[in-house]
């Protein structure tokens, strides 16, 4: 049984999909409640892009989040705004800065693009 699925267990099990260049086997690891994705992304060696520093000013850690989204909090004025200047967003897109995460599971996507790097295929 995964860390998260235990009774009074405060961690989510992080489900990172493949990705060519950052992930390319993707990978699971158990992250503590509270913690932004994006830190929890960089600790297990996944490079996503940050370039103000993780304060929601720039949208280069946009992410699709494919499963879990009832337990994190909607997207907030200042992310939304950050998210329309995101490559490939989608109803499931968030900046992994402003994802704190909660609940027992999370599924998250990472594009291929960014807003300051666009990766060839």
């Amino acid at each position: 049984m995964a860390a998260a699925e235990t009774e009074g267990c405060t961690t989510t099990r992080v489900r990172v999909l493949p990705h060519p260049d950052l992930c390319p086997a993707g990978t699971e690891f158990d992250a503590p409640h509270g913690r932004r994705l994006v830190d929890a992304l960089l600790a297990q060696g996944i490079a996503i892009e940050h370039a103000c520093e993780k304060v929601c000013a720039c949208a280069t850690c946009h992410v699709h989040l494919r499963e879990g989204t009832g337990a994190v909090r909607p997207a907030d004025d200042a992310e939304e705004d950050q998210l329309d200047t995101a490559w490939g967003i989608d109803a499931q897109s968030r900046l992994a800065c402003c994802v704190r995460l909660a609940g027992t599971e999370l599924v998250v996507e990472l594009p291929r693009h960014t807003r300051n790097h666009a990766r060839e295929i």
